[in-house]
């Protein structure tokens, strides 16, 4: 796979090794075949058509001025001012100018946050789907990862006013979060965490407090993402509701109230945060704020948990198309480097454990792409009332987001250990890129709570992982240019890694979660590789994608013994196809195969 840098000019072999040329200066639609031959597999011809300038020109300027624009509001963090100039204390936060021009490009000029709810971005009739949304996010997502939380937020809150609020609160906030005017949108956030406890809401103890006429709040959240949001969205226990989590309400906070003016909150802090630097995160005092229910509240059993997990699911889903985008920042530039940096006498693309490495960044970095865009059009279909699709989309949601954050991490380290020591520097965007993956461990439930949703309750309440097999089933069986052999094994192998995760949940073994999610995560993901190898081959595209999917097996799904010696004939003569620059016909990828 060649991704050589277009507006650099290259370094004479002598200085190669120092000054490997980076990404920065390409179109980041342009140079990704994996997304420009998946996008005709996922999306209808008409839309794909209609988006492909749209594509190339974002891709474009992603690559360019998004990349320059996000290093610098990485360089230049969010300053908070407790008062302006006449002493009020408006709590305001100064983003670089860099951080407002990546806004009107993406809250703007893309629609991001706006365009599965309102038809009319990019002159198509009709709102976008989940999946073209993940496309932009993922193109976006390479150059700048803190601003996709707040596109993330303003589109989520949007989707849980609708859902929940009144006929008032929609008209207070709704068009508002659906705006591409950036001067005058609402964008949205979402303030969850409290000190008494992190991923355990149950001891929320912000209190709501209906007092002349309206819910106000009292108490603190100790980390708010999106600090400077119009809209946030947030859990809080009203007066005489019962502890744990039936006793929270979800509630919409605006920033300013009706007349323009502040409402009673307080900014304390800005989190000095690793990654992520960009955006706003910071601590929140509350003293009788004025906020708006979402649902019926009170001083009984509450529904609000259940309501904002449809927030945290759609957040959790932006986080693995987030992952998807930065470990294909990161093996682009690993591939960058190896092809121009020299080191004892040739490119070290060449050498043999070079080469093992970028297998093992290539391989989570395509896994990542392939279920991000399939979840995109399985949560259409869940939203349609497709059962099936609602509980694929229940059981692999967490998988998605708890496998993604942690192969970013390892992507990211390993693709600055192939720049070598510039790639600690942050001259180079691999430092931030290390940064900024370790955030997605943490964000919408650490690895531990996203591989016990998926056992104890994915698996043992609801029984989502059936529906998954069957339509892993499906798809393999209905994959009519799957070579025949490979086809029996892929179908052995889904089974018997379902039936695992399914033993282990079943018998509340819960120190092999991780274990039993990841069987999950990879199962799936190797059918969809296999699928869409099978398809985009048979219709003359590259076929590339079944040796990846036959690495998951042979690398994710199978026994491995770490004494033998040897490199299996299929994984050198699959190495030096997925290197190359040349697609593979479903011919070549079948009689690899069998190696």
């Amino acid at each position: 796979m060649n991704v050589q840098p277009q507006h650099h000019t290259l370094p004479t072999p002598e200085l190669a090794n120092l000054v490997a040329p980076d990404c920065h200066g390409l179109n980041f639609y342009g140079i990704d075949k994996s997304l420009q031959d998946l996008v005709t597999l996922y999306l209808p011809e008409d839309l794909r058509a209609h988006l492909e300038p749209h594509l190339e020109t974002f891709g474009a300027l992603v690559g360019d001025e998004v990349d320059d624009w996000s290093r610098m509001a990485d360089k230049h963090i969010p300053v908070l001012h407790h008062r302006d100039p006449r002493g009020r204390f408006e709590d305001w936060i100064e983003f670089h100018p860099a951080y407002r021009n990546m806004e009107d490009v993406a809250l703007g000029d893309y629609g991001l946050a706006a365009m599965i709810h309102k038809p009319g971005v990019f002159g198509w009739d009709k709102p976008m789907s989940h999946t073209v949304k993940f496309i932009f996010q993922y193109i976006f997502g390479q150059s700048e990862f803190g601003q996709l939380c707040p596109i993330s937020a303003t589109e989520t809150t949007a989707t849980l006013i609708k859902d929940y609020g009144d006929e008032a609160t929609k008209a207070r906030f709704y068009d508002g979060l659906t705006s591409q005017d950036t001067k005058t949108m609402l964008k949205g956030a979402q303030f969850m965490t409290e000190r008494p406890g992190g991923s355990d809401v149950s001891n929320i103890q912000l209190e709501a407090r209906f007092e002349d006429g309206n819910w106000k709040l009292y108490g603190e959240k100790w980390f708010c993402s999106c600090t400077d949001g119009d809209v946030a969205l947030l859990l809080a226990r009203p007066q005489g509701a019962p502890a744990g989590n039936k006793g929270l309400g979800l509630f919409a906070l605006p920033r300013r109230l009706d007349d323009g003016s502040r409402n009673s909150y307080r900014i304390v802090r800005l989190k000095n945060k690793l990654g992520s630097r960009s955006m706003a995160s910071g601590e929140i005092v509350f003293d009788g704020a004025v906020a708006y229910p979402l649902g019926e509240v009170g001083p009984h059993e509450n529904k609000g948990l259940k309501m904002m997990m449809d927030q945290v699911s759609l957040s959790r889903l932006s986080h693995g198309c987030r992952a998807a985008a930065m470990m294909r920042r990161c093996l682009n530039e690993a591939l960058v480097t190896a092809q121009n940096r020299h080191a004892f006498q040739e490119k070290i693309i060449d050498k043999p454990l070079l080469r093992r490495q970028l297998m093992k960044l290539m391989l989570p970095t395509e896994q990542a792409l392939s279920i991000t865009l399939y979840l995109g059009n399985q949560i259409s279909l869940a939203e349609a009332g497709d059962e099936r699709a609602q509980m694929i989309t229940r059981i692999l949601t967490p998988a998605h987001k708890y496998r993604t954050a942690r192969d970013n991490v390892r992507v990211a380290t390993g693709a600055m250990e192939v720049r070598g020591g510039n790639g600690y520097i942050e001259d180079f965007v691999n430092a931030r890129l290390v940064r900024d993956a370790h955030l997605g461990v943490l964000w919408e439930g650490t690895s531990n709570i996203n591989s016990l949703d998926i056992t104890t309750r994915a698996i043992a309440k609801v029984g989502a992982h059936k529906d998954l097999k069957e339509e892993l089933m499906d798809q393999i069986d209905t994959s009519s240019n799957m070579p025949g052999q490979f086809k029996g094994e892929l179908r052995s192998t889904v089974q018997q890694a379902i039936d695992f995760a399914e033993d282990v949940a079943m018998s509340g073994n819960q120190t092999l979660a991780r274990k039993a999610s990841s069987a999950v995560y990879n199962s799936a993901t190797a059918t969809l590789l296999a699928t869409e190898g099978s398809a985009l081959g048979a219709a003359g595209r590259d076929a590339r994608r079944l040796l990846l999917a036959r690495m998951v097996i042979d690398h994710r799904l199978r026994a491995q013994d770490p004494l033998k010696v040897g490199e299996t004939g299929f994984e050198k003569a699959a190495t030096d196809l997925l290197l190359a620059d040349a697609p593979v016909s479903l011919d070549m990828a079948s009689d690899v195969l069998t190696q």
